[in-house]
């Protein structure tokens, strides 16, 4: 019998196919990676431009009940105004004395304007009163927080995780993957 009649695969085929899909593997988990990357930072900006939406509507009310001219608006005024803000299910006033202050101070957020009283923690119930559901805002998973300026119709969102070291929407939209 003719021994040179033999088929089979050598084994230089099979290291340069072995060789080309690991390179094929490599290329496709680095684009999966940043597939997801991608999806976690349009996850987290819809999530905040959803709460500024909300944000703004309350900050819009609350600017509404400081009259034309907020500079001279009297106290029952500015009394309806801050009561827009932290009525029930629009977040939990950010006092002195909460727990999560050093993590506000380290993202960016001032002391004045925790001690105006224009920072507002959510929580996830806060979140779904809003109608935003399946948004998670705890500890775990980081919060949501709102900074208002009423005398701009103003309100930043932050996180307090973040994306990349950055914290507030502002900031996160810039990010381009």
């Amino acid at each position: 019998m003719n021994k040179n009649n033999q088929k089979g695969v050598t084994l230089v085929v099979l290291t340069i196919a072995i060789i080309v899909l690991i390179i094929l593997a490599g290329i496709m988990i680095h684009i999966g990676t940043k597939s997801i990357q991608q999806a976690n930072l349009e996850g987290l900006k819809t999530n905040m431009l959803l709460i500024e939406t909300k944000a703004r509507e309350f900050v819009e009310n609350a600017s509404f009940d400081l009259g034309i001219d907020p500079q001279n608006a009297t106290d029952e005024m500015k009394t309806n105004a801050q009561s827009e803000l932290n009525g029930e299910n629009k977040g939990t006033l950010v006092t002195s004395d909460d727990g999560i202050i050093s993590q506000l101070l380290n993202i960016g957020i001032s002391q004045e304007d925790i001690d105006s009283e224009n920072v507002y923690k959510l929580t996830t119930e806060n979140l779904e009163k809003m109608g935003i559901n399946n948004v998670e805002s705890n500890d775990e998973k980081g919060w949501y927080v709102i900074v208002y300026n009423i005398d701009d119709t103003t309100a930043e969102i932050y996180h307090t995780i973040g994306y990349d070291g950055k914290y507030s929407l502002t900031d996160i939209e810039q990010i381009e993957l």
